[in-house]
């Protein structure tokens, strides 16, 4: 699946943060409700399936707040960039392409941030007034060129809604500090587990919603 490029390929990804060995671990039960939402952060190396975890977890869960994914655009067999997708409307918009003239620029791509704010982070605003998960796939060295977004980040992991959202492992301040929030817990996908994570994801977040609020 897609993964953005690190922003450095001379230093591999480190450990900055805790780990959870149980992604179970933070559950309730319907009788037992939490002080804080679930707010689930899957990291990965690149190519691992992050997003293919997230789209089979939101596939098994009751209510979608909304949310967005990203995704490679290929042209002859090459990559050329990245596009979002909101994913309750299935809108879609340009996140970054080589052909993108931007001063925000990862690698090769330059990024389009008035189209991905007017898709991506719309997208997320508009969860914060529904019941459900909210989902970010993904909070990477592209998406934060949007100050708007880094704003709606720390708007999710204070909304009362759970959160599910991706991070890559490779180190980048602003995630760096997310990963070692007291309220996250922070999930590692690896070839081992990717297969059996969305159903245990799935029924953490749903027990979750049970406790939802509103």
């Amino acid at each position: 699946m897609p993964q953005h490029p690190p922003p450095d390929t001379d230093h591999p990804p480190q450990e900055t943060t805790k780990r959870s060995s149980n992604p179970e671990s933070h559950s309730q039960t319907s009788d037992q409700r939490p002080q804080i939402p679930d707010r689930i952060l899957l990291t990965g190396r690149p190519g691992v399936g992050k997003t293919t975890v997230v789209l089979r977890t939101v596939e098994r869960l009751q209510t979608v707040a909304g949310g967005f994914y990203t995704e490679e655009m290929r042209e002859a067999g090459r990559r050329v960039g990245f596009r979002v997708r909101d994913i309750v409307s299935g809108e879609q918009a340009v996140l970054s392409h080589v052909d993108v003239s931007s001063r925000h620029r990862v690698g090769k791509y330059g990024v389009d941030v008035e189209t991905f704010e007017r898709v991506g982070v719309a997208a997320l605003e508009q969860a914060f007034e529904r019941k459900g998960c909210i989902v970010i796939d993904e909070v990477g060295k592209m998406e934060l060129c949007s100050h708007r977004f880094r704003d709606v980040v720390e708007k999710a992991l204070a909304a009362p809604q759970p959160l599910l959202a991706t991070v890559p492992a490779y180190r980048l301040p602003f995630t760096d500090a997310l990963k070692r929030r007291s309220e996250t817990d922070v999930i590692e996908i690896t070839r081992s587990n990717r297969e059996t994570l969305p159903d245990v994801l799935a029924a953490r977040l749903n027990r979750a919603l049970i406790n939802f609020p509103r």
